[in-house]
């Protein structure tokens, strides 16, 4: 009798998962495009203010256009940015803004920094202070640049020689000198004008920041006996940092495009023509179409590289915010 050996039974084969159900992709649906269309508008009206203008810029500074002659106008290349890196006249107007606004930006930083930490104590009035402190920058700057050239830096009624009068005829001095500001120190007289106007934007970023210290940490500092510079040292200044690089970058940015002080109170001369300003003399006044549409987007290029990292500083300041909440 012969068995036969059973078969066990077998396994049914794995079967695969389930697929998921494909979803689109965030912020491509139909509810999503809804909810962008008011901005539309909004977009279309950028591009043609902004974007179109930058465009037809770029185009310009390809040729070799001068106004008075225009059947003359060809096509050149990239012959007028080679020509804005090697014109003296150019390359002295660099020099010169870059001058203009490390030294405004470095005495700002320092002047609003001082503020800051006055305004961050608790006084009698600090609130009608403040508002006194905001003020130059309200002030249109045609308007400020007006008021520091006649109301302060003319040297027949000014107010700067007339203290200096004053102070001459409290010694018995006669014939105090009377100095002319503007053709005697030309560049910092634009210099003041713009700390003058400047100052309170950086105050209100530096006083922000000091507002956003951990008041725990700072007192548990004072309470393990650290003094007022040690504070200020190891706690207020890492803190402020990322807002000091901040102000500087923003500062920078408008600093380097300044063109209302040099033009009302020097006229762009006497070494103090900045970019701005020598881009103003070669379209306007030398009709030099292409060179100054180059020189124009040279500007432009270095201020957006600027604008990049105060963006970057932005976003890691409201990352740090954002983590520490």
């Amino acid at each position: 009798m012969t068995t036969t050996a059973a078969t066990p039974p077998q396994s049914p084969p794995p079967q695969s998962p389930p697929r998921p159900a494909t979803t689109a992709r965030p912020g491509t649906g139909p509810r999503a495009w809804a909810t962008r269309a008011p901005l539309l508008p909004a977009l279309v009206f950028l591009i043609a203010v902004t974007q179109l203008p930058f465009v037809a810029t770029l185009v310009i500074s390809l040729f070799d256009w001068n106004s008075l002659r225009p059947d003359r106008r060809r096509f050149s290349g990239l012959d007028n940015y080679a020509s804005v890196f090697t014109d003296p006249a150019l390359r002295e107007s660099v020099f010169t803004t870059v001058l203009l606004t490390a030294g405004v930006v470095l005495v700002t930083v320092v002047l609003g920094l001082c503020l800051a930490l006055l305004l961050d104590r608790t006084f009698f009035g600090r609130g009608l202070v403040r508002t006194l402190l905001i003020t130059p920058f309200l002030v249109v700057p045609v308007s400020a640049a007006l008021l520091w050239k006649h109301a302060l830096y003319n040297p027949e009624y000014g107010l700067f020689n007339g203290v200096l009068g004053w102070v001459g005829d409290l010694f018995g001095d006669t014939s105090p000198s009377r100095p002319d500001w503007i053709a005697d120190m030309p560049l910092l007289a634009v210099v003041a004008a713009l700390v003058w106007q400047w100052t309170p934007f950086m105050m209100l970023i530096l006083l922000a920041g000091l507002q956003s210290r951990p008041a725990e940490v700072v007192e548990a500092a004072r309470l393990d006996g650290a003094g007022a510079w040690q504070t200020f040292r190891y706690l207020t200044l890492p803190h402020l940092r990322r807002y000091l690089e901040l102000g500087v970058l923003l500062g920078a940015v408008h600093i380097v495009q300044n063109f209302d002080a040099v033009f009302t109170i020097t006229a762009g001369g006497l070494g103090t023509a900045n970019l701005p300003y020598t881009i103003y003399q070669t379209f306007y006044r030398a009709h030099e179409y292409g060179l100054a549409s180059a020189a124009g987007v040279v500007v432009v290029i270095g201020t957006i590289i600027v604008a990049t990292f105060a963006l970057r500083v932005v976003s890691s300041l409201f990352d740090e915010e954002a983590n520490r909440a």
